[in-house]
């Protein structure tokens, strides 16, 4: 599914126009987007929670010359499924 798509499916089920769906889309994107970047867990009851994980620096390898070369410390972004979420997508793969 696509922003698009998505933002279609919330107009048609909340009888919203098109516009306010898409700033209630782009609301809700914005919103856990800037708790990530202030370095804090969005939690989605039911659904999910998205959350950083801190990397240490470290030394890596260039696969095409084999030369070592140093990779910086980074944050980078997790999602993990809530129970709800997994067991319909487990209920979903099983009836297949």
């Amino acid at each position: 599914m696509t922003k698009s798509q998505l933002t279609t499916l919330i107009a048609q089920q909340l009888k919203l126009t098109r516009k306010d769906a898409d700033a209630t889309v782009d609301t809700v994107f914005n919103s856990i987007a800037s708790s990530l970047e202030a370095g804090r867990r969005v939690e989605l009851r039911g659904f999910g929670s998205f959350g950083l994980k801190e990397r240490q620096p470290r030394t890596g390898r260039n696969p095409k010359t084999g030369e070592s070369v140093a990779v910086v410390a980074k944050r980078v972004m997790f999602f993990k499924a809530g129970q709800a979420l997994r067991n319909r997508v487990d209920r979903e793969s099983t009836e297949i």
